[in-house]
């Protein structure tokens, strides 16, 4: 069934009705530049990332990964400088065209970031707060939808009797997966992560790449990481970005055991940073 970017303000029409089987979204990249004014951030990129797959975005610091993540649920539009070519289709949907409602697209694609960001408010109200500013008031959908998102995110069990707890007070690993709970909440399509366990200790980032693993069966999630083992553990493609070109992308256990290029192997054995 085809859905056109001009009924994304239709949440339900965009979730449901473009995959029916499944929700998660296919990914087309072609020919997409970056520039932050004289500067070009990202250079002839093309990529095509499936549905129900975790890709990791690896390189070296400043190499463009955040910015070409960023470029999927439009945050880059909030710099004056920016500017982008080329084209990026979700769904066969090019999420650039003029028409396109973008506050309407970032609810379809969830992102994480590398710190975990919770509001001062209440487990709750964290996870039921996107439902909310939807306009959404039926109180037992959004009981049913915060408890869903907190047992996806795997934290039911740890916040059942202190929901009405700040989520300020609970752990760093705890806020992480808060934060991600607040992104299902609104049942996205893809969601995308960047460096979400960089600020965590290992049982904390365990957990979460645990939770990575199983929220792929329903989405299409995109993870920028400096972690190479965790990217080996976790995704299923890798990208190997340096200075703002795509140098390799494939399976990633191609990517770890048999690069194609001399540069993806000194990166991936440590003898470039």
């Amino acid at each position: 069934m085809e859905i056109t970017m001009e009924k994304i303000a239709d949440k339900k029409t965009v979730v449901h009705q473009t995959n029916e089987v499944n929700q998660a979204s296919k990914i087309e990249v072609k020919d997409v530049n970056v520039w932050y004014g004289d500067f070009q951030a990202i250079k002839g990129i093309n990529m095509n990332i499936k549905p129900n797959t975790v890709t990791a975005f690896i390189g070296p610091s400043g190499c463009g990964k955040s910015t070409f993540l960023r470029l999927f649920n439009r945050m880059n539009d909030y710099i004056d400088t920016h500017r982008m070519e080329g084209k990026i289709k979700i769904n066969g949907n090019n999420i650039y065209k003029k028409k396109v409602n973008v506050e309407e697209l970032r609810k379809e694609i969830g992102m994480v970031f590398q710190k975990p960001n919770p509001f001062p408010k209440s487990i709750f109200e964290n996870v039921a707060y996107g439902l909310k500013i939807q306009g959404i008031k039926d109180k037992k959908f959004i009981i049913e939808r915060v408890e869903k998102a907190l047992k996806q995110a795997d934290l039911w069990e740890e916040v059942k009797d202190n929901l009405k707890k700040s989520a300020l007070a609970l752990s760093g690993g705890q806020q992480q997966r808060l934060c991600i709970a607040r992104t299902l909440a609104v049942e996205p399509s893809i969601i995308l992560m960047d460096e979400p366990t960089s600020a965590l200790d290992p049982i904390s980032t365990s957990k979460i790449e645990n939770l990575i693993f199983e929220l792929k069966k329903k989405y299409t999630i995109i993870i920028v990481t400096h972690n190479m083992q965790q990217a080996s553990r976790i995704s299923d493609y890798t990208a190997f970005f340096y200075i703002g070109e795509l140098i390799e992308f494939g399976k990633t256990k191609k990517i770890f055991t048999n690069p194609e290029h001399k540069r993806t192997e000194n990166y991936i054995t440590g003898r470039v940073g």
